[in-house]
């Protein structure tokens, strides 16, 4: 059996790790959970780090537990926000929490009957019948204002936000917080805590907690937060998260953004965001660094991530689209597309419309008249004649050629190529 922190320390995956908790794990199997706000109904790849770190702690043959919070994810935590969230209702929650739950069914064994397999946890089940009275009583005299207010959490968004202050529904998140891991540790045996690095000192309330609640001692984990070689925010595009959700990020698009990374970035990212064992990572960045034009790192990658997170055949779909878009593709492997891939693969791409009821048509009408893909029939012909022009990615130089029904892919689109890169997607409406 691995060893639990060993293999994150080589894969870059520890910040902060309190005194005793490799030898704490070195006893034999123990429990630890990861918190998970609820407030959508998608994990985004920034959830990724945490989730793969309570993989790597299973497969060390220890119990993970996946905690969503019900309770405080209608109270929102400050740590690192600027704002305060908007508060959901507990029918929203609900949702958001069985969609998490399939998510991450991806990375962790909750079905087996092993006995260390992944359980799911609400914190709203031991929260919501608990009083504000028997709360402030029982928990909130354990721990100081002081020591609340020294928290960075607390402090950089008082630092940010003076004018605003903070209210006392977030400040008193880490409360909450540190109550979930008393509890867990009270009743489910869960030792340790798991987390982002911007967690430690809602984390460490938590071990404060139980060290004067219950005399005894408990652990943390965290990791550093993932950021990009140049700078810029991992996991942010211009169209905003990169989603584990094929709704809201497609698979073309999901593997498009590892594929896309830097070398640098692929370097660490293979590390952190993969199974592969250190030999396979170390021979994948040797070879890559040979000849970094192959893109080997990032292939692999993108190839691992998409296949873990949504599977062989959607793999095989995103690198189908990417030869459609960037390689020697064929008709029959355009039309293999579903619709939802073809709009991801073309998207930004310039549409036209045109009624269904005007085909058949020529083919300099269709693309001089009917659409604006060329300005004038002349250079329409010229393009075509001169062999840099395909329909549905194939070669066209007849102009005499009419547009016709056979054409339409899924009923609806028509694509044009001129020259190497300019696309056009013809609506049939």
């Amino acid at each position: 059996m691995k060893n639990f922190v060993e293999e994150l320390k080589w894969r870059g995956m520890i910040k902060d790790i309190t005194p005793g908790t490799e030898e704490e794990i070195a006893k034999g199997p123990m429990s630890a959970y990861v918190g998970i706000d609820p407030t959508g109904d998608s994990l985004h790849i920034g959830h990724l780090v945490s989730i793969m770190i309570l993989k790597h702690f299973q497969e060390c043959g220890n119990k993970p537990f996946a905690l969503v919070g019900g309770a405080t994810g209608m109270i929102g935590d400050p740590s690192m926000k600027s704002q305060e969230r908007n508060l959901l209702d507990e029918k929203t929650l609900a949702h958001n929490v069985e969609c998490i739950k399939a998510q991450l069914s991806r990375f962790l064994d909750f079905e087996s009957d092993a006995p260390n397999k992944a359980e799911l946890v609400n914190n709203y089940d031991w929260m919501k019948d608990y009083t504000f009275i028997n709360f402030t009583r029982d928990i909130g005299k354990l721990i100081t204002v002081n020591y609340m207010m020294s928290k960075d959490s607390v402090k950089k968004r008082l630092e940010r936000n003076s004018s605003e202050g903070m209210s006392f529904t977030e400040f008193t998140y880490q409360l909450l917080q540190g109550y979930d891991f008393l509890y867990l540790f009270e009743h489910r045996n869960v030792k340790m805590q798991l987390g982002g690095a911007d967690q430690w000192g809602n984390i460490t309330t938590g071990t404060e907690l139980i060290r004067r609640v219950l005399g005894k001692e408990a652990y943390a984990l965290t990791c550093p937060l993932i950021t990009k070689a140049d700078g810029g925010k991992f996991g942010k595009t211009e169209k905003g998260n990169i989603w584990l959700d094929p709704e809201r990020t497609s698979p073309y698009q999901f593997y498009q953004f590892w594929l896309n990374v830097s070398d640098d970035d692929a370097a660490k990212y293979i590390k952190i965001f993969t199974m592969l064992d250190r030999e396979t990572i170390e021979a994948a960045i040797a070879e890559h660094t040979e000849d970094p034009g192959r893109r080997t790192l990032q292939k692999l990658l993108a190839k691992e991530v998409t296949i873990m997170v949504h599977g062989e055949k959607e793999y095989e779909n995103a690198v189908k689209a990417s030869q459609v878009l960037f390689g020697k593709a064929t008709a029959e492997d355009l039309r293999s597309l579903d619709e939802k891939t073809f709009l991801a693969v073309f998207d930004g791409v310039p549409t036209f419309d045109v009624e269904r009821g005007k085909l058949p048509v020529g083919i300099l009408d269709f693309l001089a008249v009917e659409t604006q893909v060329f300005p004038s029939k002349g250079e329409a012909r010229k393009m075509i004649q001169g062999n840099g022009f395909s329909l549905n990615k194939e070669k066209v130089t007849d102009i005499a050629r009419d547009i016709t029904e056979a054409d339409i892919i899924d009923g609806k689109y028509i694509l044009v190529q001129k020259g190497k890169k300019d696309y056009y997607i013809i609506n049939i409406k």
